[in-house]
């Protein structure tokens, strides 16, 4: 381009980033604001072209309308003073893709998925503004610094400058002059080779995968001598496998290729979305099956499944339904019940079979202090029954005490008045037991202290 010019527009000129045959592009920094930026200048004579000045402004017009961090931001675009058409780019940290393959030959399957997932993503917000790049391909793809995604670094897409905007009405064919940007013939799509015919987004997802190709094993799908053989190659012959260059390349990324790869566009993937979507499935897919058993559970024993959360069993509503709380909520008040606390019931029938115990041992005591003690038959004990769901038996009537008849007055012996009363004799305890024919006595047995 001859001399470096000192300033372009409200940029002073730094210095040269790079040249090519289309342009140079300088590092600028802006006069007022300090910020730096990439400057793309077109030649002088390419410049004078309109029809090339207006497929380089659409860089600046595509770019402008796509809101997405892995597009390449443009701050300005215009003429020089000199009549050279530029644009204003912000300024990328990083390397191109193109030198990072060449720095190591090819990238694992993780890194391209990686990279690859979020160019489409890109790349889909272009094509929702109907914007085709229509020249895909490692030189316009830089790779930056982003500490905010996965691996620390995100590509950026570059240079638009032949991108196919929604209502241009430029023409889609193929040129082939010296100096026009029409596109890579190593990554074109068929319908790009043929030039003719309506070229959408389905175009880029072709390069794409041309693009993954790469990434993966090193090289292109196509390779030739000239444009020639590589454009015949993308109209005849089917894409190859990557797993035939490269064999641990898993099945299922060539299966995403050579969906991509398809000769008619009906065939690939039908939107970027679509591919992204599908290279996150992959992704994450991969992953889980690379990750080590221990990342599972405790010293490599699986995590165990929490039980599924069941709510607690209803129990059944009695008959009666109780009264309502209010009409308005439609609540219904559970019904009175009287309580069946089982402890209850079960101090309550103890208490009252203690006292029938009582009352049969007074009752007991005082008839065998009229009797005489050799004719004094033991009497039986009644033993409390406890039934247990059974509400407590009534108590029975303590036995009447018969009085004594005049012969045994007579029989025994006086006591005098001043006398203690003599003990009463030990009641021998005798055992019941209940049968399915009724209730039988054993023989008494010697008492035994039960701690009662």
């Amino acid at each position: 381009m001859g001399t470096a010019p000192t300033t372009i527009g409200p940029y002073r000129v730094l210095d040269t980033l790079g040249e090519g045959g289309m342009g140079t592009v300088f590092l600028g920094e802006h006069t007022l604001l300090g910020r730096r930026a990439a400057i793309k200048v077109l030649l002088p004579d390419l410049s004078a072209k309109r029809d090339i000045v207006k497929r380089f402004f659409n860089e600046a017009r595509a770019v402008t309308q796509i809101a997405d961090p892995g597009i390449v931001q443009v701050f300005d675009f215009g003429f020089d003073a000199d009549g050279a058409a530029y644009i204003v780019m912000e300024l990328l940290e990083g390397e191109s893709l193109s030198a990072r393959l060449r720095r190591v030959k090819r990238m694992s399957v993780p890194d391209c998925l990686r990279l690859a997932r979020m160019a489409a993503t890109s790349l889909a917000a272009a094509h929702a503004k109907g914007i085709v790049h229509r020249d895909l391909k490692p030189d316009n793809i830089f790779v930056v610094g982003d500490p905010a995604v996965t691996g620390g670094e995100r590509p950026k897409i570059l240079d638009f400058g032949i991108a196919k905007l929604q209502g241009d009405d430029a023409p889609d064919s193929v040129k082939t002059q010296t100096g026009v940007l029409i596109g890579t013939p190593v990554y074109m799509a068929p319908e790009q080779c043929r030039g003719f015919g309506e070229i959408d987004h389905r175009a880029d997802i072709y390069s794409f995968g041309c693009l993954m190709f790469r990434m993966l094993t090193g090289r292109p799908p196509f390779e030739g001598p000239g444009s020639g053989d590589l454009i015949a190659a993308h109209l005849r012959e089917p894409a190859p496998l990557a797993q035939s260059v490269v064999a641990s390349v898993p099945e299922i990324i060539d299966q995403i290729l050579q969906r991509c790869m398809a000769k008619s566009p009906a065939v690939r993937f039908q939107s970027m979305t679509e591919l992204a979507e599908t290279i996150a499935a992959v992704e994450e897919l991969l992953q889980r099956s690379s990750q080590p058993t221990f990342a599972y559970g405790a010293y490599g024993v699986p995590a165990p499944t929490p039980p599924a959360l069941t709510p607690p069993p209803v129990a059944p509503l009695e008959p009666n339904t109780g009264t309502t709380i209010s009409g308005a909520s439609g609540q219904t008040a559970p019904p009175i019940r009287a309580p069946h606390d089982r402890k209850l019931v079960f101090v309550g029938v103890a208490a009252a079979a203690i006292a029938i115990a009582g009352i049969v041992a007074i009752a007991v005591i005082q008839r065998r202090g009229h009797e005489p003690t050799a004719t004094a038959a033991p009497s039986e004990p009644i033993a409390p029954t406890i039934a247990p769901a059974a509400a407590p038996a009534p108590a029975p009537a303590p036995p009447a005490a018969t009085p004594p008849d005049a012969a045994e007055l007579a029989a025994t012996p006086a006591t005098p008045i001043d006398a203690a009363p003599p003990p009463p004799p030990p009641t021998p305890h005798r055992t019941t037991k209940r049968t399915a024919h009724g209730t039988t006595s054993s023989p008494p047995a010697d008492p035994i202290d039960r701690g009662d």
